[in-house]
């Protein structure tokens, strides 16, 4: 009899039996299991067992803490229970049937995401500093930034505006085209290309659009019908769906076409469909969406119920980023300022990207003892302090999902009070804690409580929940693990 035959023979029967596992697997300190039915695990039973040292859920995996003898209970634990251990991969991917819709969601999300997180990193931070020298007023009593006066600063900006537009402006459509592509089984070159084709120059480039007269926009001209030649450079859903259809089609494609053509017949159609179904309907689709959004969001703004419209945008301006369509916010900006000498729909754009930076710095907190998690969660907090919140979004928020709606709640309160109280902008300036530095000096004191709003709610709520969730106790589970490995 194995060292650990006794207690894994108890953990089989209170996790409900081998009929109850999906799957099973280890890391280095815990048993991985999927279960079929999770309310019939008997978790005081099994925290019991001496060899065990605590239970948790997380990502629809039950997890047994053993320690760092985990290799050995498992493998007497797989022969008494007479089951097939897999892969953490295996199991993560078996672990799907635990999670509801949404879960599922976030999932493929954050696995689409994962592999381009480094360079919306590096972007986040390239633009950030940009931010810092090209757009704060600090010379010339207000009127020059650093770039204006200083040959120097003005050559240090221009180079790096070349990393910066390679991350957002196409990095950013391509990745995820790739992403997608790859995730589907499809062909990861094509994916390639099919962002490519989002984001060439011969298109009218997306941050242009909104200021461009609908007779300036170019179009290709079939006769029978025109089709308008825009961009999408730097939106998301856009490349998201042009991506799944490839992949979509690609599978249609292998399926009917036989052997000996296939390498001609399946990519050939299906990147051009997918080009043409982007170009032809889910473009269009998606600027006649900002289009309405913008009228929304212009009629709220100057209505007489601008305060609940400031909590609605406050709260969804960052689900809007994710779509792209946040850029149709530009034109309401300047209209604004036209009219106006001033806006107030701006302050909350800043106001909400503080308030994501600032759900990060919670997580941050929680996960203060994971250095592998603080090499994304600072980076993070800084570029989205300085106005760039994708790496903060994409990189930790919509992850764990609790800390982004933190953060939605936050901007939400932010912006009613911004509004409520008239905060207004002289112009569009950094989009985060450097921002107030665009706001006209009345509105200095109210910007600045709603800042203090913006950054103390979504960093407690995060706090708080995620200390419900157990993430600070799994960060410091996962640094122990990692020390263990590190002096075995």
């Amino acid at each position: 009899m194995g060292k650990y035959a006794q207690d894994a023979a108890k953990l089989l029967k209170l996790v409900g039996g081998k009929e109850n596992i999906a799957a099973v697997s280890h890391c280095i300190t815990r048993m991985r299991f999927v279960l079929n039915d999770e309310s019939k695990a008997d978790v005081p039973g099994i925290e019991a067992i001496p060899s065990a040292k605590g239970t948790f859920t997380q990502g629809g995996q039950f997890q047994v803490i053993i320690g760092n003898d985990v290799k050995t209970f498992y493998d007497e634990f797989v022969e008494i229970a007479g089951v097939e251990g897999v892969s953490k991969d295996a199991a993560k991917a078996a672990a799907k049937q635990n999670q509801n819709p949404l879960q599922r969601a976030m999932t493929v999300i954050a696995e689409v995401f994962a592999p381009i997180i480094p360079a919306v990193i590096v972007g986040g931070l390239i633009l950030g500093f940009r931010n810092c020298i090209d757009s704060i007023y600090f010379f010339g009593d207000g009127t020059l930034t650093l770039v204006d006066v200083s040959a120097f600063w003005a050559g240090v900006d221009s180079f790096l505006w070349l990393i910066g537009e390679a991350v957002f402006h196409t990095g950013i459509p391509v990745g995820i085209c790739w992403s997608v592509t790859k995730k589907m089984g499809g062909t990861p070159m094509l994916g390639i290309v099919l962002g490519l084709t989002l984001v060439s120059g011969q298109l009218l480039n997306a941050y242009s659009v909104a200021g461009t007269a609908a007779a300036d926009i170019p179009q290709w001209d079939f006769g029978f019908a025109q089709v308008n030649m825009i961009g999408y450079q730097a939106q998301v859903i856009p490349a998201i769906l042009a991506a799944v259809t490839l992949g979509f089609l690609e599978r249609f494609f292998r399926k009917i076409t036989p052997e000996v053509v296939s390498m001609i017949v399946v990519p050939f159609c299906s990147l051009l469909l997918a080009v043409m179904a982007a170009h032809f309907v889910l473009g269009p689709i998606g600027w006649w969406l900002g289009s309405g959004i913008s009228s929304i969001v212009y009629a709220g703004i100057t209505g007489p119920l601008s305060a609940v419209f400031g909590a609605v945008f406050g709260a969804l301006y960052a689900p809007l980023v994710i779509t792209g369509l946040h850029h149709m916010t530009n034109a309401i900006d300047l209209q604004l300022i036209a009219d106006f000498g001033g806006t107030m729909l701006w302050p909350m754009i800043a106001l909400s990207n503080i308030a994501q930076g600032s759900a990060v710095l919670g997580m941050a907190f929680l996960q203060r003892k994971n250095e592998h998690n603080q090499q994304i969660n600072i980076p993070a907090i800084i570029s989205c302090y300085l106005g760039v919140t994708e790496p903060a979004m994409f990189g930790v928020n919509l992850k764990y999902t609790f800390p982004f709606v933190s953060a939605m709640t936050g901007s939400c309160i932010a912006g009613l009070l911004s509004v409520a109280t008239q905060c207004t902008a002289n112009a569009v300036g950094v989009g985060g804690l450097p921002g107030i530095l665009s706001m006209q000096p009345a509105s200095w004191a109210m910007f600045a409580v709603c800042m203090l709003i913006a950054i103390v709610v979504p960093f407690v709520l995060t706090v708080l929940v995620g200390k419900k969730k157990g993430i600070d106790v799994e960060a410091e589970r996962e640094a122990a693990e990692i020390a263990a490995k590190l002096a075995a």
